[in-house]
């Protein structure tokens, strides 16, 4: 369950200018604000179900824009490869090389 919401937050953090305002609100209510099915119902003044149905939809939205642009996927291919650059860093340059590299490649973490 808490990978499956990571991975939603994530999702949601990359597409959610996709998403319609309602969508947006249910999500984030949901997902990083923690409040209940029955708590964001009781706020919009809809049904639980309505609130599940959209909340379900909206995460088969997620994972469509995923299948077809992959920014999460490359978000972590990113990820993997800086700590891969930052072991190799550590046992083969020196303390000034080093610092240079590190300061590049706290540039690219920073884009992210």
């Amino acid at each position: 369950m808490l990978e499956k919401t990571t991975r939603i937050n994530y999702l949601f953090d990359f597409y959610q200018d996709l998403l319609t305002p309602k969508q947006q609100s249910y999500m984030s209510l949901y997902y990083l604000d923690d409040l209940s099915l029955g708590e964001i119902a009781e706020q919009f003044n809809v049904s639980r179900q309505a609130v599940y149905d959209n909340i379900k939809r909206t995460e088969a939205m997620l994972e469509e824009y995923e299948s077809k642009l992959h920014l999460y996927e490359k978000f972590l291919t990113r990820k993997k490869l800086i700590n891969k650059l930052n072991e190799k860093i550590h046992d083969h340059l020196d303390t000034e090389q080093q610092k240079e590299v590190f300061s590049l490649l706290n540039e690219i973490k920073e884009l992210d």
